[in-house]
């Protein structure tokens, strides 16, 4: 068998971040509103018969079995009892550790692919818990729609925010998750937003006044985009994005601030381009 499949693994942007306490299992209670990026790693698959499952690139630090993409493979080969294999190969061009949700969209589009190409016939919602059990991350992923997102992020309501052109800063940090969530200074307590859509306003990220204390390159890349825009923090960091009406604004600035850091233009989509790809072979 050599059925062949390549798939994107789009980026995400959390346009804010409301941290709202903290549970007794030490997981936080967020809000966040995820939009994707039509920008991303690409994921190639080629069926195997003889059940074994193969990441061939390397990452550097990661052993092959402790990648989410091999997680995922094998957690849905071990769910379906499914007696076929997989060899994967990433092109990777989404930093680790930068808020963008780079192993997770790679988990999702892992378990979106295996169920296209192993004819599993697993719905959103069943692909989606086994997500879950990946990370918090990885269920919008499997879905595929921007959305408002509550609990520890896996609770989805679906949403259609703006689509604006992107300049996403990438500072040269790999900032850890945990270390923001465990911060004494991190604020766990602001108070939930109940209106949908999420209020303009409502636009600020409770993780960046710990970041930007933390890594003077983040606070250095948000002090010279907010120059041009609204300069906001994804995730925990450490990418810095702000929005713009149109590519040539968005280019133009992109320009400027690359000479000196690195970063990207790309469009903001409430559908994602990983979803897009699997509708077009249906």
């Amino acid at each position: 068998m050599s059925e062949r499949l390549t798939l994107p693994s789009p980026a995400k942007l959390n346009l804010m971040l409301h941290i709202l306490g903290r549970r007794e299992d030490g997981y936080h209670e967020l809000q966040t509103l995820f939009q994707f990026l039509d920008y991303g790693d690409e994921l190639t698959f080629a069926v195997r018969d003889d059940g074994v499952i193969r990441l061939h690139t390397e990452f550097e630090g990661v052993p092959h079995d402790s990648n989410l993409i091999v997680k995922a493979a094998k957690k849905l080969q071990e769910q379906s009892a499914c007696p076929l294999g997989i060899d994967i190969w990433i092109d990777k061009i989404l930093p680790m550790g930068g808020g963008i949700g780079g192993g997770s969209s790679n988990a999702a589009t892992t378990l979106l692919g295996l169920n296209h190409l192993w004819q599993l016939g697993w719905d959103e919602d069943r692909l989606a818990a086994l997500g879950l059990t990946l990370g918090a991350d990885v269920p919008v992923f499997v879905r595929g729609h921007a959305a408002f997102a509550e609990g520890v992020g896996e609770k989805l309501t679906p949403v259609d925010p703006e689509e604006p052109w992107y300049v996403v800063l990438v500072p040269q940090v790999s900032v850890s998750t945990a270390e923001i969530f465990s911060d004494p200074l991190l604020t766990r307590n602001s108070s939930p937003i109940k209106v949908r859509p999420v209020p303009k306003g409502n636009s600020r990220n409770d993780c960046l006044p710990v970041v930007a204390r933390r890594y003077p390159d983040v606070r250095n890349a948000l002090n010279l985009l907010g120059k041009f825009t609204e300069a906001k923090l994804t995730g925990t960091g450490s990418c810095v994005f702000g929005g713009f009406p149109n590519k040539a604004e968005a280019d133009k600035v992109s320009a400027l601030l690359t000479e000196t850091l690195t970063g990207f233009v790309a469009k903001g989509s409430n559908v994602s381009m990983l979803h897009r790809k699997l509708q077009s072979l249906l």
